[in-house]
């Protein structure tokens, strides 16, 4: 049995319980006795297969889905390259620098030239005594659903930053990686000081991470060393990072900023839906399930709302507030996390995991995502629209408050459902 198929097994079992568990009426109408059949038989049906499996909680690192720039892209470089360029462990190097555009002052620069830059045997030694680990969703800015859920491992940027002894007249951080010796092609961002150096309440720190769900990180994902800001959209984490450059420039340099788009965005909370039926019956219920990604604002419910083709909606209302909205279940934290994990266990994350029950210390956890699953029922047949959307946990209605897409693609999901006599 390979993984694919364990884990769905896994999954159709949890799935199987949660429709048991809410007494659903015509049980037999979703498939479950079916399934029932298929688990006696050792097999799974592909279609339940499919939608049950991409149910695992943490994405493993190869299911990612991935952004990476460049001409070429720097992790389809050859492995001498790779190594020739600092792209592997045995090579890599990060300079901490003043920048020379503005007067901050750092006593101490991490430099190539002077040769003390920071390599990663030096990174391994702070990280002796100074590793965090936490659970985060990566998300595009302009994605409509979620690259991956990771099981992220590094060291606080604040601890390398220290090294470089920084005096004074610093405001912002600028950081970028590597992009083929090219400015033209260089992809950068920032942050303010103040967010590196410190972390808000209930945040986890700006890290300079190493490893994805307890294995080392690859040149696909932005290894060795990448960054990851756990609150913010993607835009944030660079990739193949070689250079942070502290500087008094209170404006972001960030090559999203000239995409057009915002460079201060935490991430929404919104729904998404992970498998829908295409047809289904009139009268007999089917099952839904989905993921909502939990922001900055939390979440307290998931919503659907089916509604026949053709019916005229409310005028003034482009968010659907007036929709027929029904609660969604959902559901609880996984047993098994996936993402390669060896049998589905976390090594410890006291952040968000109590050590004693091996339960989450909230759930669901911000800055991470939840899966939720429903029953629908259509009395008749015809066309139906089916939505879905998240209520955070100051009762705001997706995709409120932050409905602008240049802050992050938060609009209300669609899928259409034939309902066949």
């Amino acid at each position: 049995m390979d993984n694919t198929e364990r884990i769905a097994r896994e999954h159709s079992d949890v799935t199987r319980r949660y429709f048991l568990q809410i007494g659903a009426v015509g049980a037999a109408a979703l498939s479950i006795s079916e399934l029932w059949a298929a688990e006696q038989s050792g097999q799974t049906p592909p279609l339940l297969a499919e939608a049950i499996s991409k149910l695992g909680y943490l994405t493993r690192e190869e299911d990612f889905k991935n952004y990476g720039r460049g001409k070429p892209k720097p992790h389809t470089l050859g492995p001498e390259k790779l190594r020739e360029v600092g792209l592997v462990r045995d090579t890599w190097w990060l300079e901490v620098l003043p920048d020379r555009e503005s007067n901050s002052e750092v006593e101490r620069p991490l430099s190539r030239a002077s040769g003390n830059a920071l390599d990663f045997a030096g990174l391994m030694k702070l990280a002796e005594t100074r590793t965090v680990r936490f659970m985060s969703v990566m998300t595009c800015t302009n994605g409509r659903s979620p690259c991956g859920m990771g099981l992220w491992e590094g060291v606080p940027m604040r601890e390398v930053v220290w090294l470089a002894r920084p005096k004074r007249n610093v405001r912002r951080a600028f950081y970028y990686g590597y992009h083929n010796d090219d400015p033209a092609q260089r992809f950068q961002s920032s942050l303010p000081i103040g967010r590196v150096l410190e972390d808000p309440p209930g945040e986890h720190p700006v890290i300079l991470c190493y490893k994805l769900n307890n294995e080392w990180l690859t040149p696909v994902r932005g290894g060795p060393v990448r960054v990851i800001v756990p609150e913010e959209y993607g835009n944030r984490s660079v990739k193949w990072l070689q250079r942070i450059m502290l500087t008094n420039s209170f404006k972001a340099n960030d090559t999203y900023a000239e995409w057009n788009n915002d460079t201060v965005s935490h991430l929404k909370t919104c729904a998404r839906f992970i498998h829908t039926p295409e047809k289904i019956k009139a009268g007999e219920p089917a099952a839904i399930t989905g993921v909502a990604q939990v922001g900055m604002s939390g979440l307290s419910k998931v919503q659907y709302w089916l509604s026949p083709q053709g019916k005229t909606l409310a005028k003034d209302d482009p968010y659907f507030s007036k929709g027929q909205w029904k609660d969604a279940d959902i559901l609880p934290p996984p047993d098994h996390w996936g993402g390669g994990l060896e049998d589905g266990k976390l090594p410890p994350v006291p952040s968000q995991i109590d050590a004693a029950s091996g339960k989450p210390h909230e759930w669901p956890m911000r800055n991470a995502f939840a899966h939720w699953a429903t029953l629908i029922t259509a009395p008749r047949p015809g066309k139906y629209d089916l939505r879905c959307r998240t209520i955070d946990s100051n009762g705001v209605a997706q995709p409120m408050p932050r409905p602008f897409a240049k802050s992050g693609h938060n609009a209300i999901q669609k899928a259409q459902i034939v309902v066949e006599a």
